[in-house]
């Protein structure tokens, strides 16, 4: 079986035909060494923006000036990047100026941690000049040189490190944990967006409670939206066990569950999250609390919360209760949820049209609950999701439909 980086070798191949050195880099070689799935695969080449583009013939000009080329390969894109020096960042976050250069090494050396600072070459051999390879059989997540000036340059990095803590269960060096907790206040420079992507990783990784306990401890919290003051709040987060989630809606609702903020829109908004998100957020919350209080998934509640939010909160729930049974009572819950006559109003055998001509009444608000009944009526299977079952009930019932309406 192909590997992302034999399916990107031609890449490779074509630009050493053309004269120009290039490598595999970053994260892709970092978990290739680590045996983990392997994600994107970057590229890095001596080779210029404008080389690049005479090179291939499907590309994407993403950021000449930076040195950046997306490069389509068999349908895959693949970032090609000369390689670079990078000085005079700005707000913390960006360089000024981009040197193009012709050095391997120097290239890498402007990376974050030496973890991502490896290349490898289309025969598998890695060029690791930062100590990378050593670091991963520490575990230690640590910055290439200095990292007061790594994380002067990008605060966003700060975050990453916590990040990779917890994604490969990692811890950070004594160096690098100082740099944090003094270079801290920087994250304020950070937009909404980019932390937010960073946390979310965070928390779905394997060791978040070790990174809990690193943003408590450095205080990072303080810089993240909502969060200012609320190292109590996280430390009741760090027991959770996260990794048993299996979306950002589970997630979101989780913190929002232990953080208990004063508004729930107001909390998730700050972390610049859509109106979906938010809104999945909301029911799941709800539907929590009714089965945190008594633990029995009736056919209406089902009904009410639908397959996706039954599950979720279902999950989340034995999470909270028992861990182990997670798939069991997930696996009794959509069992439950596959015996409903319908999941939702549009599988209704009849409408409204058919209730005014049936009844020979004038539309009104007595159709929105008379729809409301015959719906509960084929949840709770007292009359089968037919057209005339459904007639014949109604009619049977129309009196004391009559008197309540």
């Amino acid at each position: 079986m192909e590997t992302p980086f034999d399916e990107a070798k031609p890449i490779l191949d074509k630009l050493h035909q053309s004269g120009f050195e290039a490598y595999f880099v970053g994260g892709a070689v970092r978990d290739f060494l680590l045996g983990r799935e392997i994600g994107d695969v970057d590229i890095a080449t001596s080779a210029k923006p404008e080389d690049i583009k005479n090179i291939f013939s499907k590309t994407i000009d993403v950021g000449a000036e930076h040195g950046t080329i997306i490069v389509i390969h068999e349908g895959e894109q693949y970032e090609v990047t000369t390689y670079r020096a990078e000085s005079d960042y700005e707000d913390f976050r960006r360089p000024k100026s981009v040197q193009f250069i012709t050095s391997l090494k120097e290239d890498l050396r402007r990376r974050d941690f030496t973890i991502n600072a490896m290349a490898m070459d289309v025969k598998g051999n890695v060029f690791d000049y930062f100590h990378g390879k050593e670091h991963m059989k520490q575990k230690l997540i640590h910055t290439v040189d200095s990292p007061s000036e790594r994380f002067t340059e990008d605060a966003l990095r700060m975050l990453r490190a916590l990040r990779f803590t917890s994604q490969l269960n990692f811890t950070l060096s004594s160096e690098t944990e100082e740099a944090i907790e003094h270079h801290v206040h920087l994250l304020d420079a950070i937009s909404v967006e980019r932390k937010t992507a960073e946390i979310e990783k965070l928390f779905m990784g394997e060791n978040v409670k070790l990174a809990i306990n690193l943003m408590i401890q450095c205080k990072v919290y303080n810089y993240l939206p909502g969060l200012v003051g609320g190292n109590m709040q996280l430390g009741r987060l760090s027991s959770f066990q996260f990794p048993y989630l299996t979306s950002k809606e589970e997630l979101w609702t989780v913190l929002v569950y232990f953080i208990s903020p004063p508004t729930i829109d107001g909390f998730l908004r700050k972390w610049k999250l859509s109106n979906k998100l938010i809104k999945s957020v909301h029911k799941n919350l709800s539907i929590l609390d009714v089965v945190l209080k008594n633990p029995v998934w009736t056919d209406l509640l089902l009904y009410k919360a639908g397959p996706d939010t039954a599950v979720s909160v279902e999950r989340i729930r034995s999470i909270l209760i028992n861990p182990e049974q997670i798939k069991e009572n997930v696996a009794r819950v959509r069992s439950s949820l596959n015996l409903l006559p319908i999941t939702n109003k549009s599988q209704m055998a009849v409408n409204g049209h058919d209730l005014v001509h049936w009844l020979n009444k004038e539309p009104g608000p007595w159709l929105a609950k008379m729809i409301e009944e015959i719906e509960k009526a084929i949840i709770l299977k007292e009359v089968q999701n037919k057209s005339t079952e459904i007639k014949e009930w109604l009619l049977a019932c129309s009196r004391d439909f009559d008197q309540s309406y």
